[in-house]
């Protein structure tokens, strides 16, 4: 018995065509099909897009209980985790010292920026195409969208929301919210989130009686907290607070000043 013969959908000569005015033209399912992906990808990518403008916009007020750094770390920790650390206060509350110290270590134009130093930026790509040691040039707003938004991986995915959500943030939130939300997220320590639970821990004082010796130390372990030791200070702390100091002289309250005016 020979095998029946199954037309080809998008053979025209199958289709059976009618005349008239109400006439009506079929739809191929493949076309039909790749409409409603289209459709549903429209949707997920408008959903995406409202959700990350509602969640940057409440949390220009409401002061986050969670983010996806520290959510991360407690799944997945380098080591052992005994206790973790954590009480928000308010950036007035905060050692300027600290403020400045932060700013001197990671972004000494971030009062100026929009949340890209562009400058940085060609620097390190031009560092990084001479040296096996990679430099970044994440900014204090970039650094932040990370800590609140982002995972741990370097893929151009991670980078390009990182961006979408720091452009977000420059957009509604002012430099010293920023500053503000960054020193209350960053990781300090293991298990250690926030300037107010360092100053504790580390100098059984509340953030805002740190001093500026203090204060580069906290400053100086930022680039790998569960490596470099803030107390006692190890001989790289050490060393990187001694240029930490010498740069918050450099740039000096006028700084701090430009940063709380920019809003």
């Amino acid at each position: 018995m020979a095998a029946p013969i199954i037309p080809d959908p998008d053979d025209p000569s199958h289709y059976q065509w009618e005349s008239g005015p109400d006439a009506v033209a079929p739809v191929r399912p493949s076309a039909s099909l790749g409409r409603r992906v289209l459709r549903w990808a429209g949707k997920i990518a408008l959903a995406g897009l409202l959700c990350s403008v509602g969640s940057v916009a409440l949390l220009r007020f409401i002061d986050p209980p969670m983010w996806s750094w520290r959510i991360e770390r407690a799944l997945f920790p380098p080591a052992k985790i005994t206790q973790v650390r954590h009480q928000w206060v308010d950036l007035a509350s905060i050692s300027k010292e600290l403020q400045l110290a932060v700013i001197a270590a990671e972004d000494q134009h971030f009062a100026d920026h929009n949340g890209f130093d562009m400058d940085a930026i060609n620097a390190a790509l031009k560092h990084n195409q001479h040296s096996e040691r990679v430099r970044g040039a994440s900014t204090l707003s970039q650094q932040t969208a990370k800590n609140l938004f982002m995972w741990s991986d370097r893929s151009f995915l991670r980078k390009g929301l990182e961006a979408w959500f720091t452009l977000l943030m420059e957009l509604g939130w002012d430099k010293a919210r920023i500053l503000e939300v960054y020193l209350n997220i960053v990781e300090f320590g293991p298990g250690i989130y926030g300037a107010e639970a360092a100053a504790r821990t580390y100098f059984g004082k509340p953030a805002s009686r740190l001093t500026r010796y203090e204060s580069s130390l906290l400053a100086a372990a930022l680039p790998n907290p569960w490596r470099y030791r803030v107390k006692p200070p190890s001989p790289y702390v050490q060393k990187r607070s001694v240029w930490i100091r010498r740069q918050m002289g450099q740039l000096g309250q006028i700084t701090l000043n430009r940063v709380h005016q920019a809003d």
